[in-house]
């Protein structure tokens, strides 16, 4: 059975509290300077990552211990796909942001319900920001609704997003604006659906981690973060990684996609 609105309007405040309790936490590391190492992936990860995923996981899991959890601190195991319901967690989205002292990384929660998103918080403790939608309940920023940018041409779009896909869109004429870049694609996205920016996109290497909270929030705010070839993600399928990603309101993101597949370019060549 398919989750209900009320359901969902129920799960807010216990879990804005758990985050937030998240988003001290994290602070206080940030504060102290966490131990930090490198991955197998030559992603940077600290101690506060890992705190910060094992205390969300007995918080969330404890509200009710039927879903299934994802996160990118946890070892994945095909447990989870017996789950109709998810958590999919990024305990901080933007590490090296984090490292660098940088107040642009992340915490972000999502509740996946049969591969689609339903619920969405994403906080930026450092700047006191709860991005949170659910399924049919709109889009906030601090309680207040926000709403998409209402910009629906290519030419002077502001996008962020990896330098060398904006090359991409340069390298055909495509006159936009290059907004600043974010190092948490969670946050990147969140400012779509707040309209700090007109559009985001982000390369092969986005996992579900990064963006299943955003995108709730996004489809909320009146946006669709959409593939390379047009179609919506997925989520908690066996592999968590997803293809070329377009965040924007239509008929905007229609146009970025096709100026993107114009340019030419293999989506080996984009990073970030």
């Amino acid at each position: 059975m398919a989750v209900s609105r009320a359901e969902l309007d129920q799960l807010k405040a216990p879990v804005a509290s758990i985050v937030r309790e998240a988003g001290e936490i994290a602070l206080g590391f940030a504060r102290s300077g966490a131990k930090r190492w490198t991955k197998g992936d030559s992603s940077v990860v600290t101690e506060a990552d890992v705190f910060i995923d094992g205390f969300l996981r007995e918080k969330l899991s404890a509200l009710d211990p039927n879903i299934g959890w994802l996160s990118e601190e946890t070892a994945d195991t095909p447990e989870r796909l017996d789950h109709a319901r998810v958590w999919i967690v990024d305990p901080i989205d933007g590490t090296r942001a984090f490292v660098e002292g940088v107040p642009v990384w992340v915490i972000s929660v999502a509740l996946v319900d049969e591969g689609r998103p339903v619920f969405g918080m994403i906080y930026n403790p450092t700047k006191n920001e709860m991005f949170e939608a659910v399924e049919g309940g709109g889009a906030f920023l601090n309680e207040r609704q926000i709403t998409a940018s209402p910009r629906d041409v290519l030419e002077g779009a502001e996008i962020v997003g990896p330098r060398t896909m904006l090359e991409d869109l340069d390298g055909i004429g495509a006159a936009v604006a290059r907004a600043p870049y974010v190092y948490a694609l969670a946050y990147r996205l969140a400012n779509v659906a707040a309209n700090r920016v007109d559009a985001a996109v982000a390369s092969t290497r986005a996992k579900d981690w990064d963006i299943a909270a955003a995108d709730i929030i996004m489809q909320e705010a009146g946006a669709k973060l959409l593939e390379i070839d047009g179609e919506p993600p997925r989520y908690n399928l066996p592999s968590p990684v997803h293809r070329p990603l377009i965040g924007a309101r239509e008929p905007l993101n229609a146009a970025i996609r096709a100026a993107l597949l114009l340019a030419g370019a293999t989506p080996r060549s984009w990073a970030g």
